[in-house]
């Protein structure tokens, strides 16, 4: 990751991500990790539903079709709403490694606008973890895994309990997520929010 700002250089001493071992299976679409997320929920009409599969190591793909509503300027995706595929790919690493984490520090590359239409095909990755700290990096393409860049960004994520979301989160979800019998969608609701 060279060029990159300080706080999102891991130290010399960082370690090598590592793969839980019960992580999804390479190809294994992840799903989303709550159904009111923007980025990847089903109950959001005008969300991203961006769908994740793990990939091979401690990596993702991804890929979302820029729509009407997700436009900035005319015809053109909105800058903010690449940002959110970027961060919704990079946050979904970290069911990989089993940790509930939250955004540190995200930073985004623009290199060229996203049509209307265009499906923006993600691919990310940890690069390395120091204590709680967890560095990953990301770019989406249009079109496809050998398409041109459109978008990059490197991101630090800070590993927290779950009483981070009950202590900061709205009442009424956390409850039925903490409710919510599926013990695979509870773990996965809090695994990206801020």
């Amino acid at each position: 990751m060279s060029g990159t700002s300080p706080g999102l250089e891991p130290p010399a001493d960082a370690a090598k991500p590592v793969r839980h071992p019960e992580a999804p299976a390479p190809g294994e679409l992840l799903g989303a990790h709550y159904g009111q997320c923007f980025g990847c929920g089903g109950d959001q009409p005008h969300g991203l539903h961006l769908e994740a599969r793990a990939g091979e190591g401690v990596s993702i793909t991804a890929e979302f079709t820029v729509q009407a509503a997700h436009q900035g300027a005319p015809g053109l995706a909105h800058g903010g709403v690449l940002a959110t595929a970027l961060y919704e790919t990079l946050g979904s690493l970290n069911w990989l490694l089993r940790t509930i984490a939250v955004t540190g520090r995200l930073e985004t590359d623009f290199r060229r606008p996203v049509p209307v239409g265009t499906t923006l095909y993600l691919e990310a990755e940890v690069t390395a973890v120091a204590g709680r700290k967890i560095y990953s990096t990301a770019t989406g393409r249009i079109g496809g895994p050998d398409g041109p860049v459109a978008v990059r960004a490197d991101a630090l994520f800070i590993e927290v309990k779950v009483d981070h979301f009950v202590s900061h989160g709205r009442e009424e979800e956390i409850r039925a997520a903490m409710d919510d019998p599926d013990q695979v969608r509870r773990a996965r609701a809090f695994e990206v929010n801020p």
